[in-house]
């Protein structure tokens, strides 16, 4: 079996600053991996070099098709990039306005998503995306109400049924529970784990918080300095961290 997803060689700068500095890393099929780190340590640019938002300065990333062939993802043409996007893979942003389009009703941010990826009829998709709503437990009742009318957690839930709702092999998700109230943090966190080991979904996914990463990775990233310093299986790495860094953030997060 192939890796689903490979960073090669990764090298990125910003003037003087290496946001990534050779960095390599693959995401095996069925596996959830967190990149941890300080602000500025590059893990977010990580992520989005991977997810072909931004382009390296050095090395290439590799996605594996479910036929097993290799794409160079910064060699896609635009158009089957977004292609991609649309079927493939799915991406959960911090900030779930970033990844909903407020003007349009709950019900049709999920519908807008299966309609990109060739659904046609109206009567399948509204079903579906009333199926999602109460999939990420909010009331489809709701389903023609706009998103600015639901809370910051609904409407991270939102974005997830928007996300998940073709079925993506890849889901890159940057800081998912970031700014929202520890309960409602619980909660979602509980919501992301028990939608990724129903659909058997890849997940890469960017976070500060230690116990987000214990919860729901398999393995764990450890990224300062534009660089990889340290990663394992998740529980080796925060009850037997080896770099003295990793060490730092595992201690300041028993010590809160």
């Amino acid at each position: 079996m192939s890796p689903i997803l490979e960073g090669q060689d990764l090298a990125l700068r910003f003037g003087a600053v290496r946001a990534l500095d050779d960095v390599s890393l693959s995401l095996w099929p069925g596996e959830v991996v967190a990149i941890v780190g300080e602000s500025g340590s590059g893990k977010s640019t990580l992520l989005r070099v991977l997810a072909g938002l931004m382009e390296p300065q050095a090395g290439r990333v590799l996605y594996h098709d479910a036929e097993g062939a290799a794409q160079d993802v910064h060699a896609l043409r635009e158009a089957e990039r977004r292609t991609l996007m649309r079927r493939d893979w799915g991406f959960v942003h911090q900030n779930a306005r970033d990844g909903l389009r407020m003007g349009v009703s709950a019900g049709g941010n999920i519908g807008e998503r299966l309609m990109a990826a060739g659904g046609r009829h109206y009567g399948n998709i509204r079903a579906a995306a009333a199926e999602w709503m109460s999939r990420v437990e909010m009331d489809p009742a709701r389903m023609d109400e706009a998103p600015r009318n639901f809370s910051g957690g609904m409407q991270q839930r939102l974005q997830i049924a928007r996300c998940l709702v073709t079925r993506p092999r890849l889901v890159f998700m940057d800081e998912p529970t970031g700014g929202l109230d520890v309960s409602v943090q619980a909660r979602l966190l509980d919501l992301i784990r028990s939608l990724v080991a129903e659909l058997g979904l890849a997940v890469l996914f960017v976070t500060h918080d230690i116990a987000a990463a214990r919860l729901l990775a398999h393995r764990i990233v450890v990224m300062r300095h534009g660089r990889i310093v340290e990663e394992g299986l998740a529980d080796r790495v925060l009850d037997d961290p080896r770099h003295p860094y990793t060490q730092l953030l595992v201690a300041s997060v028993l010590a809160a």
